[in-house]
């Protein structure tokens, strides 16, 4: 099935939110990786969703460095093969910061204007505006800015408030107070208040979650902060104002905090640390195991069919397709499709 359309999407995203399961979000900076995640997708029945970073993006698009270049690259490779496949792959980026807002978001909104003025579908079902290093008034201003340019294009937006600890893409936060970690119902509340009657939005409110991967006990989540927050926007709102959130850092959490954001709205969960790692794990594996077929040692001239990228990139990808198996799993979302064949 094609990437879904803006409605789709939204049925997709709202089906989560009533059903208590969310979308897993796979972070990729390859075709490799893509195709990792959209055969975990096709063999799980699940939607699911592929996004980009920055960085992510330009490592794609080689030596023009080029982060909206790297971005289309990969949204048009996804769309020839989820069009082949049983089940809705959405395309959405990642943390984009104020600084590269021109680099990255900015131009693939520009990108999608065009493609709608040839009556072509737009290549990204949204975008992420990662505003939390600012005050959350500056935050939201231009948070609002973008999703009056993102709605009129039936693109969704997503938001940060808080801050995700932890190190990804150059995004450092290690080094951030602790109370920045947790997002408070007051600022949930204001975000609705800024973004709700502008356009369709996800947030990703913090409640201690991290980046990366730690040893048990070195990360403390808070699930519950997000059901004081949505209870805050509710009853100011009402319940149709319930928030569509995002749990970013899903890497290496506890599957009963996992399952008790489903229950607070959570719709969607990024993984990426793990996925990295499991594509890496299978090619050290294959280096180590086939090291004079791999390397030309003493003269020798190795073996071709262990050294062709192709063996071992096959291998990075049925790893990785297993560890985004384990996120759908844990996100309540396998067999869960809208895609009525």
């Amino acid at each position: 099935m094609p990437v879904p359309d803006s409605p789709t999407f939204a049925k997709m995203l709202d089906a989560c939110l009533s059903g208590h399961y969310a979308l897993a979000s796979i972070n990729v900076a390859s075709v490799s990786q893509a195709n990792a995640a959209l055969a975990a997708f096709a063999e799980a029945k699940a939607d699911g969703i592929i996004q980009l970073s920055t960085g992510g993006a330009e490592f794609v698009s080689g030596p023009a460095k080029d982060m909206a270049l790297g971005a289309q690259i990969i949204a048009e490779h996804v769309h020839h093969v989820a069009a082949r496949l049983p089940v809705y792959v959405a395309l959405t980026t990642d943390h984009c910061v104020p600084k590269k807002l021109d680099q990255f978001v900015r131009p693939l909104i520009a990108e999608t204007r065009r493609r709608r003025q040839q009556g072509l579908p737009n290549l990204y079902n949204g975008h992420m505006f990662d505003g939390s290093e600012l005050p959350i008034k500056e935050n939201m201003a231009i948070a609002k800015e973008l999703l009056r340019e993102c709605a009129e294009l039936d693109l969704f937006l997503e938001v940060e408030i808080g801050v995700v600890g932890g190190e990804e893409d150059g995004i450092d936060n290690t080094g951030a107070a602790k109370e920045k970690l947790y997002t408070s119902p007051e600022d949930m509340v204001y975000v609705h208040d800024q973004l709700g009657d502008v356009g369709p939005y996800m947030c990703a409110a913090t409640f201690g979650n991290v980046h990366g991967v730690y040893k048990p006990g070195n990360v403390k989540l808070s699930p519950k902060i997000l059901r004081d927050g949505q209870d805050a926007v509710v009853a100011k709102f009402g319940e149709s104002a319930r928030m569509r959130l995002v749990f970013h850092g899903g890497s290496g959490s506890e599957l009963a905090d996992i399952h008790e954001t489903l229950d607070y709205g959570v719709v969607k969960m990024n993984v990426d640390t793990d996925c990295q790692y499991a594509f890496t794990r299978a090619i050290a594996d294959h280096v180590f195991k086939h090291y004079d077929g791999v390397l030309r040692v003493d003269g020798e001239m190795g073996d071709k069919k262990v050294y062709d990228p192709r063996s071992y990139f096959k291998k990075a990808e049925a790893n990785m397709k297993t560890r985004v198996l384990q996120a759908v799993e844990e996100l309540k979302s396998t067999g869960k499709t809208l895609y009525a064949g």
